[in-house]
């Protein structure tokens, strides 16, 4: 059985903190939501865990299967088995959706993949997603709507089968048959694999559709609550009003949103470092 297991992780950006000691376990077979406000720290945590190199790691730990995660580069975090289905997929001209999947796929093998067993993988996945036929040969995310960059966020996920998978609002722009097509292909590839997964979502309805077995809330940079699938109810219901009262806390504004991350970074460790 997979473990992701973080630990009292602080980081900051520009000399500002925004996650101030989180502390989360994630486990193979389970869906675990990340909810909260805007700006509160839900995508620092996930961009730390996959290594975003303008986030510094100060304090805290970050372990897969008991292995540093903090002290492996990007791609080792990728190959090692962590996966994030980004919220602002980026466009990479010149580079075909296939050409980058068997790229990805043979990295975390010792033979590559038959050239047959790919494609014919491929298709399947392309067809699951409900996708157009010919986005093998597409540049990846070129002219791609803000619904077929998340989708196709979906197909590499299937393809590659992380071990701990996290979505970062990967539900955001979907229309209602699109979310539904999203949902059930993650629930599926969860069942197949038994992977780990973080879910960030705003929307009860793709909670409902996931069914997480574990919900956190994290406001400003700390998880406050956790339960489970009541409590995204609960949220959707009553907002955060009721925990900010609780635990007399004062709203913070959104983050700074970060450029996008581009695909030659790399990480590199420890505390006060860029990770």
């Amino acid at each position: 059985m997979k473990e992701l297991i973080i630990q009292d992780l602080h980081v900051s950006i520009e000399d500002k903190e925004i996650l101030k000691g989180v502390s989360l376990a994630i486990k193979s077979n389970e869906i675990h939501a990340l909810m909260g406000p805007n700006g509160n720290g839900k995508s620092t945590l996930l961009s730390a865990i996959m290594g975003h190199p303008k986030y510094m790691v100060t304090s805290g730990s970050i372990t897969l299967d008991g292995v540093d995660v903090l002290s492996m580069s990007v791609d080792e975090r990728s190959r090692a088995g962590l996966f994030l289905a980004m919220q602002y997929p980026q466009e990479v001209p010149g580079v075909t959706n296939s050409d980058f999947l068997r790229a990805a796929m043979n990295a975390r093998r010792e033979t590559p993949i038959p050239l047959f067993s790919f494609i014919k993988e491929m298709e399947k996945t392309v067809k699951d997603l409900e996708m157009k036929p010919d986005l093998a040969h597409r540049f990846l995310n070129e002219g791609f709507s803000g619904g077929e960059k998340k989708r196709n966020e979906i197909v590499q996920m299937k393809m590659l089968k992380p071990s701990m998978a996290m979505l970062d609002e990967i539900d955001s722009g979907l229309d209602v048959d699109a979310l539904k097509i999203v949902a059930s292909s993650v629930v599926e590839l969860q069942k197949e694999i038994g992977c780990g997964i973080l879910a960030v979502s705003h929307y009860e309805r793709f909670y409902q559709l996931l069914k997480p077995t574990h919900a956190h809330v994290l406001v400003d940079g700390k998880i406050v609550v956790e339960g489970n699938e009541e409590l995204v109810t609960k949220i959707d219901t009553e907002g955060y009003d009721w925990i900010y009262k609780e635990f007399n806390i004062v709203p913070i504004q959104e983050e700074k949103k970060l450029a996008p991350l581009s695909l030659g970074s790399c990480a590199a460790s420890s505390k006060g470092k860029q990770v």
